[in-house]
Formats: structure tokens, C-alpha cells, sequence
């Protein structure tokens, strides 16, 4: 995984970024995770690239540097909202250490807290974009959309069949029936209809009792 666009990021920020890349490319490499790993990671910093070319270059930096931290902390035995909130905190610690500004570490880490619920934001700006990148997996094409779900649900193994796909319809159904799906125009208009396409399929694969998973 290249650690440019972190440590550019820092620095556009005003820090000295580090060895804190490393750190976290290491932590998106642990054995927990199916799903929520470096290659999830790398398609999310493509995302905002993709999605982000309009912010001016501190909210880009900010959102980049939340797509870095948002799954930093990732367990999932753990309790709702603890890995986006551990991973806030981490975010916070680690940009301060480095030397950015307390406001723009403090942004960063509530752009990683508003992960956890995925709530169309109401304006463009970081947090749209941030969302949006996140929720690119739903629009995937359709093999890799499914080896995504395969992925979630080996991360919850320890779930059973029926109480897995309970939980995970219960994520998934309001993303299929929300009137917006994603927050900015491009994303709206490129990746709406593949998503509703493919969240169509799961829910139905979930009703069948296939399994999926309790939370993103």
C-alpha cells in the first residue's frame, strides 16, 4: 500500500507525518479482517480521489486523511460504534503527535465518527465525499460486490446463519430503499443504479437465508 497520499496529506496540514503510515497499512493487514482491509482501504482513497477533485486542498486533506483512520480500529465482536470511535481517537492522538492543527485533527475525527451511521450528509464537502467513497463497495461490479459480501461474512463468522442475516438485512434494506442512496452529484449519477442493482440481489440472497452480516 503507498503512503503518499497520507503523509502529503499530513503535511499539507501542517504535520510531520512520520512512521504513521506504516503503523496503519500494518493495522489494515490484521488477521480479523475480511472485509475492512488495505484493499478496502485503497479503494476508498481512489473513490475520494475520483470524488473529492472540487474541495479546496484542506477539506481534500481532511478526507483523506479519514479514509486512512475509519476502519483503523476494526473488531468485529466489538460493541456498536466502538471500532468508529476508537478510531476517532486514534486519528486525533496520532495528527496531534504529528503536529497538525488541533482543528483540522479534531475534523478528521468527526469525519470518522459520522462512518458509523452512514447518513446522507445534507451539504457537499468532506463529509459527502468521505460517504459517498465508503459506500463505493455497494456500486462494485457485481463479482467483486459479492465477494465484498463473502468477506463481511466471514468477518462475523461467529454469528449464526439466521442471526447474521437478520442483522445484515436490517443494514442493507435502508440503503436499498432510501430515496438517495449517495451525496454527491457524480456518485449519484455514475454508481446509483449498480447499487440498488446489487443491494436488490443480496437482500434477496439474505431472504433465502444465505447470510450476511450485522453491521457494515
Amino acid at each position: 500500500m503507498e503512503t503518499s497520499s497520507y503523509d502529503d496529506a499530513v503535511t499539507r496540514l501542517g504535520g510531520a507525518p512520520g512512521q504513521m503510515a506504516t503503523s496503519l497499512v500494518a493495522r489494515y493487514a490484521e488477521t480479523q479482517r475480511g472485509y475492512h482491509d488495505g484493499r478496502h482501504l485503497a479503494e476508498v482513497l481512489t473513490a475520494v480521489d475520483l470524488l473529492g477533485g472540487d474541495l479546496d486542498p484542506r477539506d481534500h486533506a481532511l478526507v483523506v486523511l479519514a479514509a486512512w483512520y475509519h476502519d483503523a480500529v476494526y473488531d468485529p465482536v466489538a460493541a456498536s460504534g466502538a471500532n468508529e470511535e476508537a478510531s476517532a481517537v486514534l486519528a486525533e492522538r496520532e495528527l496531534a503527535t504529528a503536529g497538525c492543527d488541533p482543528s483540522a485533527a479534531g475534523a478528521v475525527a468527526g469525519l470518522v465518527r459520522a462512518t458509523l451511521e452512514h447518513d446522507l450528509p445534507a451539504k457537499p464537502g468532506p463529509e459527502a465525499v468521505l460517504h459517498d467513497a465508503d459506500l463505493w463497495v455497494l456500486s462494485a461490479p457485481s463479482q467483486r460486490f459479492d465477494e465484498y459480501c463473502a468477506q463481511v461474512r466471514d468477518e462475523y463468522a461467529h454469528v449464526p446463519a439466521e442471526d447474521f442475516a437478520r442483522g445484515r438485512t436490517a443494514v442493507l434494506a435502508p440503503f436499498a430503499t432510501r430515496p438517495r442512496l449517495y451525496a454527491t452529484p457524480l456518485a449519484h449519477e455514475r454508481w446509483t443504479d449498480a447499487a440498488r442493482t446489487n443491494l436488490r440481489r443480496e437482500l434477496d440472497r439474505l431472504s433465502g437465508g444465505a447470510g450476511g452480516a450485522e453491521r457494515r
